[in-house]
């Protein structure tokens, strides 16, 4: 028997018998079908293939700059998971998102922290890690989350989007991740701002208040900085540094 808790993050299925985990060689052949064969789809169809071909092995990942995905996922599959790497480095702003995600929408969200509390870490490494050592940090209090979060499912949903920065560019909606092993899905990827924007104004989907103080994009407060008019969204990751991405992406 399933049994359905409600929980202050939404709701868990307990009991639930997952279904068994697909293959390595499965999993890169239906990510390069779909790939294929989504490519100019809507995002809700994206969204609903993900979700109906992995049901309770997939899970959406946000940063809660803003909570489309989360939103987009929760009309095509409510209770479906939502993982958040919570850094403990993030603005209160960015933790606001979160709570309201978890409050307002039909989602599970699940708060993922690292292994190293920020003192426990100054402690080990040394004082402000991500000012001398960046990718280690990111590393620390986040990627090696994510990759312990991500142990439960198949397939995992990002917002990314193409026209975010170079790196980005090529996105597909759907891809094999090699590293972890996973089916990565980036149903807004073919997105530009303008139907972001819409998305938002139709759903009252909650957004980062720092977008509207000069933040382009958004990260842990120590290694972010507000952009100017014209500037590259993602020039206030990383200033300081040669760096653009976390390496969750990566």
């Amino acid at each position: 028997m399933t049994v359905v808790a409600a929980t202050g993050l939404g709701l868990v299925n307990l009991g639930a018998t997952p279904p068994p985990r697909q293959t390595a060689e499965r999993l890169e052949s239906l990510a390069r079908d779909a790939g294929r064969d989504l490519e100019g789809a809507p995002a809700e169809v994206i969204a609903r293939w993900a979700t109906d071909t992995f049901g309770s092995r997939f899970c959406v990942t946000s940063s809660m700059a803003d909570a489309v995905v989360a939103h987009l996922f929760s009309r095509v599959s409510p209770g479906v998971d939502v993982v958040f790497l919570d850094t403990g480095l993030h603005f209160p702003e960015t933790l606001k998102v979160r709570d309201t995600v978890a409050r307002t929408m039909n989602v599970n969200v699940r708060s993922i922290r690292p292994r190293l509390t920020v003192g426990q870490q100054d402690g080990e490494y040394g004082p402000r890690l991500f000012a001398r050592s960046p990718d280690e940090c990111c590393f620390l209090r986040k990627v090696e989350p994510l990759e312990r979060a991500l142990s439960d499912y198949d397939a995992w949903a990002t917002g990314l989007r193409r026209d975010e920065s170079p790196t980005r560019a090529n996105t597909p909606v759907v891809a094999f991740d090699p590293k972890r092993g996973k089916v990565k899905v980036n149903p807004i990827a073919a997105w530009g701002q303008a139907e972001v924007d819409r998305y938002i104004a139709r759903w009252n989907v909650p957004v980062n208040e720092l977008f509207k103080k000069g933040y382009g994009s958004i990260g842990c407060w120590p290694c972010t900085r507000r952009t100017t008019a014209g500037e590259d969204p993602r020039a206030g990751r990383w200033a300081m540094f040669e760096k653009t991405e976390c390496g969750l992406h990566v």
